[in-house]
Parts: C-alpha cells; sequence; structure tokens
C-alpha cells in the first residue's frame, strides 16, 4: 500500500439476497423428486424431507451472512490524479471480518471514458485475512474521471446465499497532462543518462561568457582567458573560467489547429503536444532556465 488508507464502512450497506447456482440447482433437484413422487408416492416423503432441508440450509447460510453489520470492508485507492497516456495503478483492498472464509466477487464500476462494462474479480479470503487487488487503467483524455460504487459480493462456504456490499460511490478523479512521463525524464535529466533515451549532446559553435571562476592555468586551455591582473598577483599563469548560461528563456508554444486532434494509439497529437510541452519546460526549469 503506497499510503496510509482509512478502513471505513457505509453507513448502511445495501443488502441483495440472491440464491447462487448451488440452490437453484438443489431447487431444481427436488421439483424433479416432487414430479417423480406424483408417479411413485413412494418418494413423496424424501422430496419433502429435501425441500425441508434446503429451506433450513437457505435460513443457516442467511443467518451467517447477516449476524454481523460489518462482515467485510472494501476500499478503493486511487492516485491523487491521473496521468493522461500512462498506466495508473487502481489499488482494492478486502479485508473479511467474518469468523469463517468467504467466497468473494468484486464488481468495479470504472469511469464510463473507459467502455469497460465489467470489471470483475473473484477469489477467496479466509477468516481475518485481507487481500490487494491491483489493475491499470490508461486514460486517453484530459478531464474529470468518475468511479461508481465498488460492489463486493460474499458467499459463505454453504454457497446458497450472498450478500452485496457497496463502498466507495461516486469518487471523482481529474486527468492532467502526463506528469509520470516527466518525472521519468526528469530522473534521466538528474542521473545525466538522457544519451539512452536518444538526446546527444551538440557542439555549440562559440562560448558561453557567463564567468564562473578564476583557477590555474593548465596546458590547453585557451590563451585568450588568461586573467592577466590574477596572474601578476599569483606569479602564475591563472585563467577565467566560464560556465555554461542560466536563466535562459524556454518557450513551448503548441499548435492547437485541426490536424492536431488526429488520434494516434488511442491519444490525440494536441495530447502528444502538451505532455512533450510539459516534459521539456520541466527539464529547462530542473537546468535553471526560465520556462
Amino acid at each position: 500500500m503506497k499510503s496510509s488508507v482509512k478502513l471505513r464502512f457505509p453507513a448502511s450497506d445495501q443488502i441483495l439476497q440472491t440464491p447462487v447456482p448451488h440452490a437453484f440447482i438443489l431447487l431444481v433437484a427436488n421439483i424433479l423428486l416432487f414430479v417423480a413422487a406424483y408417479f411413485f408416492p413412494v418418494l413423496h416423503i424424501p422430496a419433502v424431507g429435501m425441500f425441508g432441508a434446503i429451506v433450513a440450509g437457505i435460513l443457516l447460510d442467511f443467518a451467517l451472512l447477516y449476524r454481523v453489520t460489518k462482515g467485510i470492508n472494501g476500499v478503493r485507492e486511487t492516485p491523487e490524479k491521473l496521468s493522461n497516456g500512462d498506466d495508473n495503478e487502481i489499488g482494492i483492498y478486502l479485508s473479511n471480518y467474518y469468523n469463517f472464509g468467504i467466497v468473494f466477487q468484486i464488481y468495479d464500476e470504472i469511469p464510463v471514458q473507459f467502455q469497460i462494462r465489467e470489471m470483475q474479480f473473484k477469489g477467496h479470503l479466509k477468516s481475518g485475512d485481507y487481500k490487494t487487488i491491483q489493475y491499470k487503467l490508461r486514460p486517453t483524455k484530459r478531464g474529470e474521471y468518475v468511479f461508481g460504487a465498488l460492489n463486493i459480493l460474499v458467499r459463505s462456504p454453504l454457497s446458497l446465499v450472498r450478500r452485496r456490499f457497496i463502498f466507495e460511490k461516486g469518487a471523482a478523479v481529474p486527468c492532467y497532462p502526463s506528469y509520470l512521463q516527466m518525472r521519468k525524464y526528469q530522473l534521466y535529466a538528474a542521473s545525466n543518462r538522457l544519451h539512452e533515451l536518444g538526446v546527444k549532446k551538440l557542439r555549440r559553435i562559440g562560448q558561453s561568457m557567463e564567468f564562473e571562476q578564476i583557477r590555474d592555468y593548465v596546458v590547453g586551455d585557451d590563451y585568450r582567458n588568461i586573467n592577466w591582473k590574477a596572474t601578476a598577483r599569483r606569479s602564475g599563469l591563472m585563467v577565467n573560467q566560464y560556465t555554461e548560461e542560466r536563466s535562459q528563456p524556454v518557450y513551448c508554444i503548441i499548435d492547437k489547429g485541426r490536424m492536431m486532434k488526429m488520434p494516434f494509439e488511442g491519444l490525440s497529437l494536441l495530447d502528444y503536444a502538451i505532455n512533450a510541452s510539459l516534459v521539456v519546460s520541466n527539464i529547462a526549469i530542473y537546468k535553471q532556465d526560465r520556462a
């Protein structure tokens, strides 16, 4: 878990009583047994006994699931903001407070922009245990993304009745230009590894004239940089050392014409331009220029 998450329960969890296939199978078998008892009366008593056992099992399963109000807890953890065009990690944290193991089904209602109808996960969870489920979403448009409810269906070992819990309903997360890409390139710039991404250093014509310090002359230094006043004071050759000019203005101009609305791999060309401008501006600021 990247950051601390406060476990919270809904004020009043909605309850859904839904027979699952085990109950249907038993009821269908019981109906067939009653039909057979019409032709063979000797089967009537077993059919009635089977019906009573099914009803008793359903009532017992119902009591197991609904005797506590806080049987499970589910938390969906989303980033404070989504990064456009990148894989953003979403986490679901599930805790079991029942005194028996459960079978769960998670239906996460993700924003409509992704056009994914059913985001579901299944699994088993022991008593007092917790589970972490993570998946990634890649937005392709800037704006606000609204998550729906986090629906969790649980079943007891009897698997005759299941209960639904609803958490994290209506969480809204903004989507900004690719700040993940910006951080990645800043890391490369800080570690001088931009050449691995195809960024090459070019030889500049002329030299910078921003003074840095005076140092001793070494073989190969340009004699035009000799500081004669410092040389006279030290009785040895001293040269001026210059550094790359800082605080240079850097402008990023983005074309917002009709052609920039064309899509490429899910993103528009305008979004690619915005992401690239963000990377260039961030590195310029990191290198002490004025973007």
